[in-house]
């Protein structure tokens, strides 16, 4: 049997340190870094990190709101979606995860593209 996106990327532990080096990408890019000015990084961190684990078919620890209502009314534009999808395959390099897992998150982001952009 194949391995889950989950296992392929780390797990547990290898998601929670991608989803903290793709917070931090998000708060130094000049782009997004505004939007997460005022924000509770260590909660934000693991609020991502959730959702990766959880997204990824890990076992279901998210428990914060869907990505449509965590997004309505912020008016993030194309620009601002694609310096985050950058961001994340920037932390996804940086923590050695494959071409083809590397793929197949950012086929899940251009999935999630509807309930972020411009709602």
């Amino acid at each position: 049997m194949a391995q889950s996106l989950y296992e392929r990327l780390g797990g547990t532990e290898g998601i929670t340190r991608i989803a903290s080096d793709v917070v931090d990408n998000h708060v130094a890019n000049p782009k997004v870094g505004k939007r997460f000015a005022n924000s509770d990084v260590p909660s934000l961190k693991q609020h991502a990190a959730d959702f990766f684990i959880t997204g990824s078919g890990g076992p279901q620890v998210y428990n914060g709101k869907t990505m449509l209502d965590a997004h309505r009314g912020m008016n993030i534009s194309d620009e601002e979606f694609m310096a985050v999808v950058d961001n994340v395959m920037d932390a996804l390099a940086k923590n050695e995860i494959g071409e083809a897992e590397r793929a197949e998150v950012l086929y899940i982001f251009y999935q999630l593209r509807p309930e972020v952009v411009r709602v």
